[in-house]
């Protein structure tokens, strides 16, 4: 897995995905003291990031194994991607959901044409479940983010960061990323510690599935010790993936926990500040900022909202945070 990967991805994804904006806002500027930029991925198409790994997947996929059928499993972005990538293709789309996921997604998911199968996410195996629908149905799976092809999908927010704060003249002394199972944050990470190998890039999660964080300390793959839900359900994945742990070993600086408070908080302030709306998941980098857990220390950071796709009540929740 390198750069020139996503750099391909780049390629097949030109003009199919959006290039999201990278933005700022002045009084965050003077409330931090320093310059915070926002990736955007609320604005992809899907309203997250996870197109561009589907996207990039379906598009180099062997077209025989592609007509006979799509399957993935997601709590909702990743089902989104592959969905509207495979309508783009023409093929069918086998999508497995937990029953907790937010009504939105669901809702959206089977409009782009997705069979939905739903799941109980803490007493059945969505893994399971997709190993025998591969076997009964013939089905190909898109990984959520132990592929390859996904991860340099993903690592093209990486690219466009990169290539947008040379265009700005940033030089960023930190990113902080959403993690879950990793796809995103290690392909970004290939694409930035390349232009800005001085860049410490953080990885962000709910606490109690503060897996990366405690599997960067150790050394070694740990599962999420998690009490209690979280309301961050794009990123309550239960440990780093076989594929992007090795990866973050090389590229990854201390991951940070936030509470789900902070991450009300933060929904609130990018609904204020920056007028974009965005899901309790995608949000926690920019709550890691805006709590002091990360510091801008008067210097330049780049923080990525993943996903914009939240229920309503959970919005109006953070609104009156």
């Amino acid at each position: 897995m390198t750069v020139d990967d996503i750099r391909a991805a780049a390629a097949r994804l030109d003009g199919q995905a959006v290039r999201t904006p990278l933005i700022e806002s002045v009084r965050l500027n003077e409330r931090l003291g320093g310059r915070l930029l926002i990736k955007p991925e609320c604005l992809q198409r899907t309203g997250s990031f996870k197109f561009r790994g589907a996207y990039n997947t379906l598009s180099s996929m062997d077209p025989a194994a592609r007509e006979r059928g799509i399957l993935a499993y997601s709590s909702g972005n990743h089902a989104q991607g592959v969905a509207l990538a495979a309508k783009m293709f023409g093929v069918p789309a086998t999508i497995i959901m937990p029953h907790d996921a937010p009504e939105m997604k669901k809702r959206n998911t089977a409009e782009y044409g997705a069979e939905i199968v739903l799941y109980d996410r803490y007493d059945e195996s969505r893994e399971e479940i997709g190993e025998r629908l591969e076997r009964e149905q013939g089905l190909t799976l898109v990984r959520p983010y132990d592929q390859e092809s996904v991860i340099a999908g993903q690592g093209t927010v990486g690219l466009e960061i990169a290539e947008q704060c040379g265009e700005r003249d940033a030089q960023p002394e930190f990113v902080a990323c959403p993690a879950g199972g990793g796809g995103l944050i290690t392909g970004l990470s290939l694409a930035m510690k390349e232009r800005f190998p001085d860049c410490r890039i953080h990885p962000v999660e709910p606490e109690g599935y503060d897996d990366w964080k405690h599997s960067l300390a150790t050394g070694q793959r740990m599962a999420a010790n998690a009490p209690n839900r979280s309301i961050c359900d794009a990123i309550v994945t239960p440990m780093p993936g076989e594929l992007t742990f090795p990866i973050g070993q090389t590229t990854l600086s201390n991951g940070i926990a936030v509470s789900d408070a902070e991450v009300l908080a933060a929904m609130r302030t990018v609904f204020e500040e920056l007028k974009l709306v965005a899901e309790p998941g995608g949000c926690v980098a920019v709550a890691a900022v805006l709590s002091g857990k990360l510091d801008l220390g008067g210097g330049t950071a780049v923080c990525v909202i993943s996903g914009g796709n939240v229920d309503p009540a959970v919005f109006q929740q953070a609104l009156a945070a």
